[in-house]
């Protein structure tokens, strides 16, 4: 089956690059990883926050803070040879938190929900957006479910790393839909296409995954 790719590995490569000499830093300051993995976990509950109060263009960076830290996790592990299985499960699962914290900010706001005190609210005066909420949703499952298939793959002893919408993607487009979103007026409709692409695209993903392991048992013969 095609591949169609959003994020080239030449760039993932690049953006790895980039963040290397921290990693270096924090390696021989001898910050476990588990501390990375859970500052990130901690930021994305603020950008879910932040989210919630229609503050799209800050919320943005604060994910894109949180996606470094889950990108420099993996790399100390590396450098310090603490990888072990319980901290790829770990990381794992902080993951699928952080995720349901973005989107739940996404839905507070959209649903119409009460900016909470002390924030900004550029949002004043909104009007809810039942639809916009419905897509967050769907997006929220085909998020959950490019993981899915992939944990399943592997407890079938097959490794499922297929798809255009895995996590670093997912977060790419939210980040670049979300500092749309504070083009003032179109801001919230940009946002909102935005999450539909990434709804219908992390669906799609999830779809491509099922075909791609339907393939790969039927090589071994382990489909009736």
């Amino acid at each position: 089956m095609a591949e169609i790719v959003f994020i080239s590995e030449k760039n993932k490569t690049r953006y790895l690059r980039i963040i290397a000499p921290v990693a270096d830093v924090f390696a021989r300051m001898g910050i476990h990883p588990h501390v990375l993995s859970i500052t990130g976990f901690i930021l994305s509950v603020v950008a879910g926050a932040i989210y919630s109060t229609g503050s799209f263009f800050w919320a943005a960076w604060v994910v894109v803070l949180a996606g470094t830290c889950d990108a420099l996790d993996g790399q100390i592990a590396r450098q310090t040879q603490k990888s072990s299985p319980f901290g790829a499960f770990f990381d794992s699962t902080l993951d699928r938190y952080s995720d349901m914290f973005l989107f739940i900010g996404l839905a507070y706001y959209f649903a119409g929900g009460v900016i909470l005190s002390g924030f900004p609210n550029p949002g004043q005066g909104r009007e809810a957006s039942p639809w916009t909420v419905v897509i967050i949703i769907l997006a929220i499952v085909g998020s959950f479910m490019v993981s899915y298939t992939r944990a399943r793959a592997e407890g079938l002893g097959l490794e499922c790393k297929k798809g255009m919408m895995q996590r670093p993607e997912r977060i790419t487009l939210l980040v670049i839909g979300s500092l749309l979103g504070s083009i003032p007026k179109v801001g919230p409709v940009l946002l909102t296409i935005t999450l539909l692409i990434l709804a219908i695209s992390s669906n799609l993903t999830a779809l491509f995954r099922v075909f791609f392991i339907r393939d790969q048992l039927l090589r071994n013969d382990q489909v009736k």
